[in-house]
This record gives C-alpha cells, sequence and structure tokens, in this order.
C-alpha cells in the first residue's frame, strides 16, 4: 500500500516543480511595477511614437574635431629642391661674348634626417622640420645668399610618411595612410583602407590620439556630419567589431540568439527569423519584447518607472491575433539586446502539464511492478 501513497506524492510534488519555457502571459501582465518594470501595451501608435525617438547615440567624435595643420613637413620627408640662380654664377652657362645666363639646378630628392634638416649644396644642412613647403624654400634661399647671386627656391614634398594616420581593425587594406592638405576626415582614411569590412551597424569608430580615446558608433559617422571629423598626423583609427544581438525564447520555431542583420529589423522579421509562432503552442494574443528602454523613449511614452543603470525596463505586449498587429509588428523596430518572448497559450500549458504528469505516473507505476515482481 505504500506505493500508491508514494506514486500520488512524487505526481503532487513533481507538479509543482513543472518545468516551463518562461513565465506566462498572466504572470507577466500581473502588478508589473511591484515587479520592477513597466507593461505597455503595444500598438501602432505606440510603434510610431517609438520610431520618432532620436536614435540612442552611443559616444560622439566631435571633441576628436582639428585644426591642426597638415601640411608641414617632418622626419623621414622626402623633398624636392629646385634651385634657380638670375645671375649664372653657378648653375647658368657663359655666352660667347663671356656673359653669364640664368641657370637653375633641380636637386635628387633628398630625405628629411633626424636632426629635421637637409642637405643642399652650397648652403650645408638647413632645418626644414616643422615647416611648410613655401617656408622651407625661404629657410634654404637664405642659407644660400652670398653664395648664389639672387637664389629663388623651390621646395615640393614628394613623400610624407610623417603626416600619416594608421587604420586598424575592421577594414580590408589596414596600415598607415597619409593625410592630404584637403583636411582629411575619418571616412576618407576609412576608405583609403579599402573601407569597412563588416556592416557598419556593427562597427565603433576609436580615434586614440595623446593620451585620450574618442568613440562613436560606424553608423553615426556615416550619416552625421560632425561625427566624421577631421584628422590629424599620428592619429590611431580603430574600427572595432560590436556585433548587435537579440534573443528569441518560448513558443517560437527556433530558440536562439541571434546577430541583427544590416539595416534596421522590425519584431515581424525577428519573429519570421526564428521560425514564427508554433501554431498549437504559442499565445499570439501576448507577444512579448523585454527591453532596457532609454530616457528619451520612456518620456516618450509618458513613463513613471524608475530607472536602472541600464535603463527603465519595460516589457511591450502585442497582440498578434488581431489584424492590425501585425502592421504593428512591421512598424516596431527591435534594438540590440532585446528579449523576445512568446508564451505558451493555457490550453498548450494545461496539455504539456498532463504529459508531465502523465509520464512522472508511470515511472512510479514502473516502479511499483518492478517491486512487485521483486516480492
Amino acid at each position: 500500500m505504500r506505493l500508491p501513497a508514494l506514486a500520488l506524492l512524487l505526481a503532487t510534488a513533481a507538479c509543482q516543480h513543472l518545468p516551463s519555457d518562461g513565465p506566462t502571459a498572466r504572470r507577466v501582465a500581473a502588478q508589473p511595477a511591484a515587479q520592477g518594470y513597466a507593461l505597455v501595451e503595444l500598438d501602432y501608435a505606440v510603434a510610431e511614437r517609438l520610431n520618432a525617438v532620436p536614435g540612442r547615440l552611443l559616444g560622439s567624435l566631435a571633441e576628436a574635431e582639428t585644426t591642426a595643420p597638415v601640411d608641414l613637413i617632418g622626419l623621414g620627408d622626402t623633398l624636392t629642391v629646385a634651385i634657380f640662380e638670375p645671375s649664372g654664377t653657378l648653375f647658368g652657362s657663359r655666352g660667347p661674348n663671356g656673359v653669364s645666363s640664368s641657370g637653375a639646378q633641380t636637386l635628387p630628392p633628398v630625405v628629411v634626417d633626424r636632426n629635421g634638416a637637409v642637405g643642399v649644396p652650397f648652403a650645408g644642412n638647413v632645418r626644414v622640420a616643422g615647416l611648410t613647403s613655401s617656408q622651407a624654400a625661404e629657410a634654404i634661399r637664405r642659407a644660400l645668399l652670398g653664395r648664389v647671386g639672387q637664389p629663388q627656391v623651390v621646395v615640393s614634398v614628394a613623400e610624407n610618411p610623417s603626416n600619416g594616420v594608421v587604420v586598424l581593425g575592421e577594414v580590408r587594406q589596414p596600415g598607415r595612410t597619409s593625410l592630404t592638405v584637403n583636411g582629411d576626415r575619418v571616412l576618407d582614411v576609412i576608405a583609403a583602407a579599402g573601407g569597412a569590412a563588416r556592416p557598419v551597424e556593427d562597427l565603433e569608430v576609436a580615434i586614440q590620439r595623446g593620451g585620450r580615446t574618442f568613440r562613436a558608433p560606424l553608423s553615426a559617422v556615416t550619416t552625421a556630419f560632425g561625427e566624421n571629423v577631421r584628422l590629424q598626423r599620428d592619429d590611431q583609427v580603430n574600427l572595432i567589431h560590436r556585433p548587435r544581438r537579440y534573443s528569441v525564447f518560448g513558443a517560437v520555431g527556433a530558440v536562439a540568439q541571434r546577430d541583427m542583420p544590416a539595416g534596421e529589423l522590425t519584431l515581424a522579421g525577428a519573429l519570421g527569423a526564428a521560425g514564427g509562432l508554433q501554431p498549437d503552442a504559442a499565445n499570439p494574443r501576448a507577444v512579448l519584447v523585454f527591453r532596457f528602454e532609454r530616457a528619451e523613449a520612456v518620456r516618450a511614452l509618458g513613463l513613471a518607472q524608475a530607472p536602472t543603470p541600464r535603463g527603465v525596463p519595460v516589457v511591450y505586449r502585442l497582440n498578434m491575433a488581431e489584424p492590425a498587429g501585425l502592421f504593428t509588428a512591421q512598424s516596431f523596430r527591435v534594438e540590440p539586446g532585446d528579449i523576445l518572448y512568446v508564451p505558451r497559450a493555457d490550453a498548450a500549458e494545461l496539455r504539456k502539464f498532463f504529459e508531465f504528469v502523465q509520464s512522472v505516473t508511470r515511472v512510479v507505476y514502473d516502479v511499483s511492478v518492478t517491486s512487485a515482481l521483486g516480492d
């Protein structure tokens, strides 16, 4: 007589701890404020109100804007120096009558040495580092005075490695690239490095300069002019992969954490990627989206829920059993970190309950039969 009692006890205990995919729709809706989150009935008006809120900007490059000159000569640069001499004393030629004619001489390319100087015949070592091309030409002209009659000098920069930035990370051709006098910006040097190797929505731009780091999403740099800042020599630009992910649980075709595709992702698209709602198990009247909402969106919705360090916990509930719910699902945008949850219908929960009870009682029955045979 002990075995039937034991079976009843095991079945009762098991039913009290029945495994579940997650909370039921009723439990989510029961006293949400007391449980620390706001419950928002999601309809088309709410979705459009959220869409009107400016996008989340995680960081900014605006403070990295610079007006530092990018046309200065530096160590290791290669210069071309041309000297024109009207008197023709050194570089000119003499005619039949012995009169010298004007002459010009273009020196072989010279590299700025570690002292910031270049060697010029009849002028010696002339310091040019930190000067523009015209300033360097004037410095060489002054050094030639007294040795060359009325010299005129033209300096041009053949190679300018000192005036460059390093581009690293998720670009197709990482390396060093030289800046031009046009005032190259972030997108210019990324394009020079072959472009981004991943979707812009999944990349963050980090600029390192003088011990400081400035960060912003690449998607913001490509859309907001103020984020596409000018760069200066010795900047380091790094493209960092920050994948955007969302999670799908409950009565759907495939429970998983997924990477978001390029561009925007709607709730309809996210559910479709998860295989849709299970027809015999899902509760289409309570499709839930769990999100830590930002302050701007909370104000737009008029919510009074207290924030947490990550934002305001909000649960959006959509009724997809009604035709209007499908339009809302096409308008509501999924954000990185969202949790999409489709609870089971009451009938499915009840069926799962009886299936579990049957499995437990069957195990107890097998134990009782084995025990009886043993007696």
